[in-house]
């Protein structure tokens, strides 16, 4: 099905299952068939909707820079449940996604059950920042100049993708051959739109604080520049796990889809159970060892 967003562009959209629903955001490297892992698990008990973001067919494609940002992002994840009905729901996403989710659960927090943000952190590190933004416009320099077929065979081995096709080559091959799908003016479009201009995590600490919603923070040890985001998030966060995959690069729930997938579903069961809290004032992290 499509819905319509306010600013008038159609998304793609594809649910299955019943139960409390589930919104999956994806990465910029994937698109809404990523998500197939997770849709055939937690449909068995959840109401699982995901979609195709901007610039990525089925959606549409708009060719203007300015129709793609982070904040665009997070109001087409809430056009999603608008035009499906619903109120509220467990939002999960990686890289991408996960910046989106997390930026959800800034702007409408009231519409998030659970934030669970996999894989995010790229651009945040601050020494990093102005390296990211750079490296960001040359990869849509990339997709704009070679298509995403020719491009795809380089950006789908980066150092955090390896990983996938060390342990899984079947099912990195069929993430490589997702990519080589992708809209070339789509990709270059959300690189440079919403990737690099999107702030760093550091920027976010006051609302960071602030935020209620309980969230699960995950990352692979060999996503290197997401390891210290994804910390500083627990940290600031609230509510606010953290799990840490081993021997693991950046596409978390395609790469060990079933750690993924019993992580996500240990927190979503905690927090539907009201057993997922804030923090305990006393696990001080200025303490060593309780001495009086």
């Amino acid at each position: 099905m499509f819905i319509t967003t306010k600013d008038n562009i159609q998304l793609h959209v594809e649910e299955c299952g019943s139960g409390t629903p589930i919104l999956f955001i994806h990465e910029f490297g994937g698109n809404h068939l990523a998500w197939e892992p997770q849709l055939s698990y937690f449909s068995r008990r959840h109401r699982c909707i995901t979609y195709a973001a901007r610039g990525y067919p089925p959606s549409d494609v708009p060719e203007n820079l300015d129709d793609y940002s982070q904040v665009k992002a997070v109001e087409d994840a809430v056009a999603v449940l608008d035009g499906l009905g619903i109120a509220k729901a467990h939002i999960v996403g990686l890289s991408m996604g996960g910046f989106a989710t997390v930026h959800f659960g800034l702007m409408a927090p009231e519409r998030a059950l659970s934030l669970t943000i996999a894989g995010a952190g790229y651009g945040c590190e601050k020494d990093l920042e102005e390296y990211f933004r750079g490296v960001s416009r040359t990869v849509a320099d990339k997709f704009e100049s070679m298509g995403s077929e020719a491009f795809a065979k380089i950006y789908a081995l980066g150092a955090s993708r390896v990983q996938f096709q060390n342990k899984d080559p079947r099912g990195w091959a069929d993430f490589a051959a997702r990519l080589a799908t992708h809209s070339a003016k789509g990709a270059s479009m959300t690189m440079r739109g919403v990737q690099a201009r999107r702030p760093s995590f550091y920027d976010l600490e006051d609302g960071l604080k602030a935020m209620q919603v309980p969230s699960l923070v995950m990352v692979g040890d060999e996503d290197d520049h997401c390891l210290q985001p994804g910390i500083y998030l627990k940290k600031t966060i609230p509510a606010c796990g953290l799990v840490v995959f081993p021997k693991t690069g950046h596409t978390l729930n395609l790469e060990e889809p079933a750690k993924f997938n019993q992580e996500v579903a240990e927190f979503i069961a905690q927090v539907e159970a009201g057993a997922w809290h804030k923090r305990d004032p006393r696990a001080n992290p200025d303490q060593v060892m309780r001495t009086d």
